[in-house]
């Protein structure tokens, strides 16, 4: 069956994205990140794509990791989800924007008590003279907390692409995939959307 030129791009994705969830043995949630620095420089990493709405596509991280900071430089990026068992692939483009602290404080709190504990302890991307270090700092943050609520860390939080393009890819038989590249100029308008040569 062949991609559809005529859907809303961003409920495809979220369609192929729940079929994954499904189907995909391992993170199949998991895409990459691609962001640039202020001088152009490229830099790519695997995130966790935690929704998928009208408004874009959502991923948390630490403010000081690299691609927090990137992202502070130049606030847009790519990203490419890429199925291996079910043969697809999304390729997203578009400007970035910080989600609200409502939304990441709800996102943080639904996080198991280690991951949160863990997001504390991490200074992600710095220099880090052992593991030890970060073992210790876990269980720094654990007796601070005790039971009690492990709030949100002043220095994690997520970010939303709005996309601009997403593009569709289903494998096909001796290399005749299915290719639909879906384009908006901005976030507001209307889709436009093209099937392309594999």
């Amino acid at each position: 069956m062949a991609i559809p030129l005529d859907e809303d791009p961003v409920a495809l994705f979220a369609a192929w994205l729940e079929d994954a969830g499904a189907r995909e043995p391992n993170d199949p949630n998991a895409a990459c990140l691609a962001t640039a620095a202020a001088d152009g420089a490229p830099s790519a990493r695997m995130v966790l794509v935690k929704a998928a709405d009208s408004g874009g596509l959502v991923f948390y991280t630490n403010l000081g990791s690299r691609k927090a900071r990137e992202l502070a430089a130049n606030p847009r990026a790519a990203l490419c989800c890429h199925w291996k068992s079910l043969r697809r692939q999304v390729r997203v483009e578009g400007p970035v924007a910080p989600v609200d602290d409502a939304e990441a404080d709800a996102y943080f709190a639904g996080r198991c008590r280690p991951s949160r504990i863990g997001a504390w302890a991490s200074r992600q991307s710095e220099p880090l003279e052992g593991r030890y270090v970060l073992e210790a700092r876990a269980a720094r943050f654990a007796a601070r907390f005790g039971a009690g609520p492990v709030p949100r860390p002043p220095f994690w939080s997520g970010f939303r692409l709005a996309p601009l393009r997403i593009e569709f890819w289903r494998d096909g038989a001796f290399r005749l995939h299915d290719r639909v590249a879906y384009r908006r100029a901005a976030p507001e308008d209307a889709w436009t959307s093209r099937r392309l040569f594999p």
